[in-house]
């Protein structure tokens, strides 16, 4: 199987009228650990084109610094691919980081759900971070059955988005819905590190994770 990973980021680039789209470190060291164990990737969104991206500001992040002064990476975020540049068979792995644009695109293109039940049922992998879960929710296998169903899984938590002050600026709460599709939800406390295997299924509850949901892709696609 190929090792390249598909990187699904959002189109939407504001939340209650503040600039957002993809929390870029979220990305940023998930890749890291990706790239340090060459494996090639591609980002695409539903729309393509530029992806809007927030939290790269921090210096002390060097992670993320060093990846926004990479001439690769950089050109990829600017020119996402679209449904049309995909084929799911190239794909060892779909990566979805989170940030709260992908809540109001990605939780309802089921064209992009396809390809990631595709990877999935050609023994591939499915990983999100944070919000990314909330992309799961339009994955629907052959059987009908949602991909989350009696799966361990974990995502962002009433507690982190009450620390965020974001309760009344979303559509729902991950936690909620997670456990609506069937999921066997977990979490830890607020901020703290958690990455949930179940099978060929990663999921990881926040920023603080994304780091471990790397370690955990390349774990398994090797």
């Amino acid at each position: 199987m190929s090792k390249k990973i598909l990187v699904v980021v959002s189109n939407i680039d504001a939340l209650a009228g503040e600039a957002n789209g993809t929390y870029l470190p979220e990305l940023t060291h998930a890749l890291s650990v990706l790239l340090a164990n060459d494996y090639d990737y591609e980002i695409m969104s539903p729309q393509g084109g530029a992806a809007p991206h927030y939290g790269g500001d921090d210096e002390n992040d060097t992670v993320t610094q060093l990846l926004l002064k990479d001439d690769t990476f950089v050109s990829r975020m600017n020119n996402t691919l679209k449904i049309n540049d995909i084929k799911a068979d190239d794909y060892a792995a779909v990566f979805y980081p989170g940030g709260y644009g992908l809540l109001f695109d990605l939780v309802e293109n089921e064209e992009i759900a396809d390809i990631s039940k595709q990877i999935y049922e050609a023994g591939g992998i499915v990983s999100a971070v944070c919000h990314g879960p909330a992309a799961l929710l339009p994955i629907t296998l052959s059987d009908g059955a949602p991909l989350l169903k009696d799966k361990q899984a974990t995502g962002f938590t009433r507690e982190e988005e009450i620390a965020m002050s974001t309760l009344d600026k979303i559509p729902f709460l991950i936690e909620e819905k997670l456990l609506e599709q069937g999921s066997i939800y977990t979490k830890v406390a607020t901020w703290g590190v958690n990455v949930i295997k179940d099978g060929r299924l990663i999921t990881g509850q926040n920023p603080s994770s994304a780091h471990a949901v790397g370690e955990a892709l390349v774990e398994l696609i090797q």
